[in-house]
């Protein structure tokens, strides 16, 4: 008997990827599970996979016929080390990827929009997922949760701008369907929440759910690049402190249906994930 062909998901133990394994091993597929230390995950075969490393790509390709793709974290050219896999992919029968971008990252823009624009030709069957700002982002262990916990404070150079935060389990559902529908995307989808919020909405809803003041704090773009800058290169502080720039001027204020459409359930909002969190008053 023939083995089934497996799906590789890249970042395995991530926001994203985590919740994507769950949902296909719960579903009955073959998933390879990769991380930098084969970190074992229920149901799933765990692989060491480095980016940066090309001696592990082999054996986390061999047997895998779909893919997805979690870029290099704080990389500014994730494309010096994604296309050479991806073609290494394609010859070792990988006939499907799902390239998880951004709202705010168009094909052939920087970073993984360079990824982005050579993956309709890589492969026959793709899509390419481009979620707005994960909710995820002020509950795990993003910069926002932890200067919340700590502080009470949202940091950003955002001013009054809104954004369709996305539940990192809507995103994982949409993965979940390209991945494994008969009919793929062969498109970029959008992804977004069912609402568009400013931060200030961030903070009220927030301190309303869990009775802890919390409040926004407005900086500059030079600020928040430098603010960034102790935690990652600069190079990428300043690309996201570009995104605060951009979303300030309007470019995330939007929702779309793309969940509703490819999962047919409305997507979650920012209050009953805190709720659904436990976050509540006083619990």
């Amino acid at each position: 008997m023939t083995t089934a062909a497996a799906v590789l998901v890249i970042g395995a133990t991530g926001t994203t990827g985590s919740r994507i394994t769950a949902r296909l091993t719960a579903a009955g597929h073959r998933v390879k599970a990769a991380s930098p230390r084969a970190t074992p995950v229920a149901g799933a075969e765990p692989v060491p996979f480095d980016w940066y490393d090309p001696a592990t790509h082999a054996a986390a390709l061999d047997g895998v016929d779909r893919v997805y793709l979690l870029p290099p974290v704080g990389d500014s050219d994730p494309a010096a080390v994604m296309l050479p896999f991806l073609r290494q992919a394609r010859v070792a029968g990988v006939h499907r990827a799902v390239l998880l971008s951004s709202s705010a990252v168009p094909e052939g823009g920087p970073a993984v929009g360079t990824v982005h624009q050579a993956l309709p030709d890589l492969f026959e069957q793709w899509a390419v997922l481009r979620p707005s700002w994960f909710m995820q982002n002020f509950t795990g262990t993003h910069a926002h949760a932890r200067s919340i916990r700590d502080e009470g404070i949202i940091w950003s150079a955002t001013e009054s701008g809104r954004v369709g935060f996305v539940d990192a389990e809507d995103i994982a559902a949409v993965a979940v369907r390209a991945l494994t529908d008969e009919q793929t995307p062969d498109t970029d989808l959008v992804l977004t929440g069912p609402e568009a919020l400013g931060y200030d909405d961030i903070a009220t809803i927030i301190t309303e759910v869990t009775g802890r003041p919390v409040v926004h704090r407005h900086l500059s773009y030079e600020q928040m690049r430098d603010r960034l800058t102790a935690e990652m290169p600069v190079e990428f502080a300043a690309i996201l402190a570009g995104m605060d720039r951009a979303i300030a001027g309007g470019a995330e204020d939007r929702v779309t249906d793309t969940v509703q459409r490819l999962t047919g359930r409305p997507p979650r909002t920012f209050r009953a994930l805190l709720e659904g969190e436990g976050m509540r008053r006083g619990g």
